[in-house]
């Protein structure tokens, strides 16, 4: 029995898209990118190409996935029948699978954390240690993550409706809330104006092309663009919608979670003494110390932990139902069996990232340890060159009234607007993707 799944509504498919685009994304890897590459400058620029790099992109794969209604490689064989644009889509499938193996590790860091929380061993604790223990511990990380992918691969079996938004719509508004309530507390300690100094005010002289290079990744990573993540999401969607404004409620959302992560994370850093170049450690050591500061810590830190947790499996459902669906293709009955098989691989390709910090740490591929080089391969490589296909083939491959018809759908017409975006994904998109490549590589 065959069948093509929608959203039941369009906050459902706003909310699940937004945590595919938070997750980690803003909450565990914003923070630490801030950190290490001139705190507001980072920023700063992470706005500028969300807005105007990442988000027509993101449109671009709304329109892509709706008008097809298939998934990430059978949308641009329906489109481009014929030709290898389908490539990108398997490329995207490659990306996700790579992703979500190492991705999978910090959910499993994660799950340590909390059942650490709630046994009590985190309580006026050497963070920086138990960190380092953690992630060092070959049998504990496995475990771990192990444990993540069973979780990720449960709900993503259950489907769309059943699964994905269900759990979306309980998750997402949970963790808004909280991480305002943290952000709160974490402004009111002593010494905290030094880190929103930090985050909110640039100094241009910092600026490189790393710095650029790793801006423009974080904007992909953070709203899931490049591997087709959201061609997929997007093909459950209805007619009705506006693509326009659901693109960006989500853009919206994320750079305000980030914007909170850094209100979080930062002031904190810079009150309790800690180093903003901490690393991907950064949010493992200084929240458990931030909730040390408060009354009640020890429960605080444990509800965080478990939004944590939702945060990043509504992340992980997406970048694993890219994978499912594609081998599902449409065949309902087949969707347990491929959620399991493809999970389970998965993890298992992660087992190398999850050990690179203990037993496997003398293990270099281009100076990086497995995990970072995973991440380096995805983040600075596969989403950037995904997203530059993607925009070439919306603005280059596909008739311009067949993509201005899509995108009027449920509007009353763009009217200038689709022409601004169609210029912004015709050129600013791939000009701007290229110019960062040659500037990271020393050539511009």
């Amino acid at each position: 029995m065959k069948s093509h799944e929608q959203w039941t509504s369009k906050l459902g498919f706003i909310l699940a898209a937004a945590g595919s685009a938070i997750g980690l994304g803003a909450i565990w890897k914003f923070p630490y990118l801030a950190g290490t590459n001139g705190g507001a400058i980072f920023f700063l620029l992470f706005i500028i190409l969300t807005i105007f790099v990442g988000a027509p992109i993101l449109i671009a794969e709304f329109m892509v996935g709706r008008n097809s209604q298939k998934d990430a490689v059978r949308a641009y064989q329906k489109l481009a029948p014929g030709s290898k644009w389908h490539y990108v889509g398997y490329a995207g499938v490659l990306f996700s699978f790579i992703l979500l193996s190492f991705y999978s590790v910090v959910g499993g860091w994660i799950l340590s954390y909390l059942w650490r929380g709630l046994t009590g061993s985190l309580t006026d604790a050497d963070y920086g240690a138990v960190f380092g223990e953690v992630i060092s511990n070959p049998v504990e990380v496995v475990a771990a993550q192990f444990i993540f992918m069973l979780m990720t691969i449960f709900v993503v079996k259950g489907g769309i409706q059943k699964g994905i938004e269900r759990a979306s719509k309980y998750m997402m508004p949970a963790l808004f809330l909280f991480f305002i309530i943290l952000g709160i507390r974490s402004l009111t300690l002593d010494g905290a104006m030094e880190g929103v100094r930090f985050l909110l005010y640039p100094d241009f002289s910092a600026i490189t092309g790393e710095t650029i290079l790793m801006a423009l990744g974080q904007a992909f990573f953070t709203l899931s663009v490049g591997i087709s993540v959201m061609v997929t999401y997007a093909s459950y969607l209805s007619n009705k919608e506006n693509l326009t404004k659901s693109a960006f409620s989500v853009v919206g959302l994320n750079i305000f979670i980030c914007l909170l992560a850094g209100l979080v994370i930062f002031p904190a850093v810079f009150a309790l003494g800690f180093e903003p170049g901490e690393g991907p450690g950064l949010v493992f050591v200084v929240l458990p110390a931030v909730f040390n500061e408060m009354a009640f810590g020890g429960v605080f830190l444990v509800i965080f932990l478990i939004l944590l947790l939702f945060a990043t499996l509504t992340s992980a459902f997406s970048i694993l139902e890219i994978v499912v669906a594609a081998l599902v293709k449409d065949d309902a009955g087949r969707r347990g069996k491929i959620s399991w098989i493809s999970g389970l691989l998965i993890f298992m390709v992660g087992v190398p990232s999850a050990l690179s910090f203990g037993v496997l740490s003398d293990v270099q591929i281009f100076g990086k340890s497995i995990f970072d080089f995973s991440d380096f391969l995805v983040t600075n490589l596969g989403l950037p060159i995904g997203a530059l296909f993607i925009s070439l083939f919306v603005a280059y491959r596909l008739p311009r009234e067949l993509v201005k018809e899509e995108l009027n759908k449920g509007t009353k017409g763009l009217g200038i607007l689709f022409d601004i975006w169609y210029a912004a994904i015709r050129y600013i998109a791939p000009v701007g993707i290229v110019l960062v490549f040659l500037s990271s590589l020393g050539i511009i």
